[in-house]
């Protein structure tokens, strides 16, 4: 669990995953609480920002819409916590809605 850290709005990530990091990877603890905040705010996106994010990528790269759509539903499967299956039409909704 992630805690907050009072009137600051930032959340600490959990001193056990951080002693986990330090202790498999050789990292100090703050640069170790670093990769682990940052790691938890990428999977703390929610599925909208996911795709909001990911559809900005892809276009500034020029993938073109009609693949953009099934790599970002597969993405989305792919994930540790899984989103609900989107169709085409929800995933551009959610970005053009």
């Amino acid at each position: 669990m992630v805690d907050t850290v009072p009137g600051s709005g930032v959340t600490e990530p959990p001193a056990d995953l951080i002693r986990y990091v330090v202790g498999t990877t050789g990292l100090p603890p703050g640069v170790a609480a670093r990769v682990v905040s940052d790691v938890l705010a990428y999977f703390g996106e929610t599925v909208e920002e996911f795709v909001r994010r990911r559809h900005s990528e892809l276009r500034r790269k020029r993938v073109p819409n009609a693949d953009i759509w099934p790599r970002v539903g597969a993405e989305l499967a792919a994930r540790p916590i899984r989103a609900p299956a989107l169709s085409e039409r929800q995933l551009r909704r959610i970005v053009y809605g």
